[in-house]
């Protein structure tokens, strides 16, 4: 059986607290894109798991999509299968490539094994696996906030518009990210400046806190950044903790960028 994990960008993003159990409470909207892995199980007399494509760092015992195989695994018989991930979708990049397979892993083993999990409960277990998981098991734009776990549907359609991606081969681990951000309550939430007002009015609303740290660090994403805006992106923005920048366009654009998408 085979599925195939899309990644996200975060239509802003606000840190604004630090919280006791050492996470962080923020705000974002959370847009999924049409850039994908692919995950394929296939039925095997011992378990295994492989990657193709991308070469992904560390252990793959740690890997979510071996995790959420061993978090259902723990609650229900499974059968031993063949895991094949072959990977598109950069790592450390602030896309939820990783989020995205793990909770992509839950829903397939859900319908291989036929276990009728719930969509609540699959969010539930997405949540043990990390923050952005469970936003991928409904896969649709989500207004983001306590820790990543609470989620509010909104009407954001983007269709229509073209998204160019460039992604400069760096990784910015999550913590790196957070070390430069002072958390804060914004003037104006997300949710306010997604719903009230049109994608052009965002370039000067719609803000990543984690970009003023990242930038001073790599000055050369905000070049990305401004160098979208001079090519006639009508938004652009650094997703999650980075480090890929994104730009929105109203006409495919046939610059050279990484990637471009339809949406």
């Amino acid at each position: 059986m085979l599925t195939f994990p899309n990644a996200k960008i975060n239509l802003g993003l606000n840190i604004t607290a630090k919280r006791e159990d050492g996470y962080h409470d923020i705000e974002s909207c959370f847009y999924p894109i049409p850039l994908k892995d692919a995950l394929e199980i296939i039925p095997s007399e011992k378990l295994s798991f492989e990657t193709t494509g991308l070469k992904i760092p560390g252990n793959s015992n740690d890997n979510l999509v071996f995790k959420a195989y061993k978090l259902l695994k723990a609650d229900f018989k499974l059968t031993p299968v063949d895991i094949i991930l072959h990977k598109n979708i950069p790592m450390g990049a602030g896309m939820g490539g990783g989020s995205a397979n793990g909770a992509f892993m839950l829903t397939l083993l859900n319908d291989y094994f036929e276990l009728n999990i719930s969509t609540q409960k699959l969010q539930q277990y997405a949540l043990k696996l990390g923050s952005d998981c469970p936003f991928f098991i409904e896969n649709k734009p989500k207004l983001i906030s306590g820790r990543g776990e609470i989620s509010e549907n909104t009407e954001l359609d983007l269709s229509g518009y073209y998204l160019a991606l460039v992604y400069p081969n760096i990784h910015i681990s999550t913590a790196e990210a957070y070390s430069a951000v002072k958390p804060k309550k914004p003037a104006v939430s997300v949710k306010e400046i997604i719903e009230t007002y049109p994608i052009e009015k965002w370039k000067d609303l719609l803000n990543n806190d984690f970009e003023k740290g990242i930038f001073e660090k790599y000055p050369q994403l905000n070049e990305i950044k401004n160098k979208f805006y001079s090519e006639g992106a009508i938004y652009s923005s650094m997703t999650g903790s980075g480090s890929t920048i994104f730009g929105i366009f109203k006409e495919s654009s046939e610059k050279n960028y990484d990637t471009i998408l339809a949406l």
